[in-house]
């Protein structure tokens, strides 16, 4: 088996974003699973299902499997760069380890959709990933940039990257808002769950919410720590697993 690796982009200065809960589904058994290399209780199973079903009710096709040794792209700020954690303790890195992909982590903290947009065609033609799984939008968020122009950054995106031949994931990003950041419980903008409906790909809810959520898993207010980043990875092995990419 190919040793999995996770290549780490160029990264600037700045501010970044914005992820896990759930209810145990009826019937769902609980078998000790081990999620992103590690093992888990029956709580954190619970959590991880819950979190990383895909949101949106619109039809999608399955996504076909991809076998170690794949090439994937991280595309996104300084959530997927790692800040808030050490070298190696980010989501991109860890979800490597659990599949045995050859992660490229282009995250850049600071980055916002808008801005993205003039990176993403130079890094799909250099490392021709199979799969690009995006993250961003939690900058442009803190900008206060209007949701709708945001929709369609994030849209432009994923059809570049669909363009290029590979399969396309979106992980959602919570929205600011009074209500969320009194009750500490932030919840996904609604232009992931839209886009993955009209863009018919598959949108990983609630797992950055959620991580943000729980004081204990975040650096800050808008980044995760090193046990938040392992959740992250977790709950986005876990909807891989469903979308049929694992």
């Amino acid at each position: 088996m190919a040793r999995p690796s996770v290549k780490i982009a160029a990264a600037a200065t700045g501010a970044a974003h914005l992820p896990l809960a759930g209810r145990r589904p009826r019937g769902l058994k609980y078998r000790g699973e081990r999620i992103a290399g590690e093992p888990v209780n029956r709580r954190t199973f619970i959590l991880m299902f819950a979190a990383g079903l895909f949101a949106g009710c619109g039809k999608r096709k399955k996504l076909g499997a991809l076998p170690p040794g794949s090439g994937v792209l991280a595309f996104g700020d300084s959530v997927t760069w790692g800040t808030g954690a050490a070298p190696g303790e980010d989501w991109p890195s860890r979800l490597a380890t659990a599949t045995g992909w050859h992660i490229h982590n282009a995250g850049v903290p600071g980055d916002t959709a808008e801005a993205a947009r003039s990176r993403l065609p130079a890094l799909l033609a250099a490392q021709r990933p199979a799969l690009v799984i995006i993250e961003i939008g939690g900058n442009d968020f803190l900008r206060r940039r209007p949701a709708q122009a945001v929709k369609e950054d994030v849209r432009h995106l994923v059809r570049a990257a669909a363009a290029s031949g590979a399969q396309v994931v979106l992980v959602a990003v919570p929205e600011l808002s009074l209500l969320g950041a009194l009750t500490q419980r932030p919840s996904d903008a609604a232009l992931y769950r839209e886009l993955g409906d009209e863009e018919k790909v598959p949108v990983i809810a609630s797992v950055f919410a959620d991580t943000l959520a729980n004081p204990e898993w975040r650096a800050d207010q808008i980044h995760p720590n090193a046990e938040g980043y392992r959740r992250m990875a977790a709950g986005i092995e876990s909807a891989l697993r469903q979308s049929g990419l694992l």
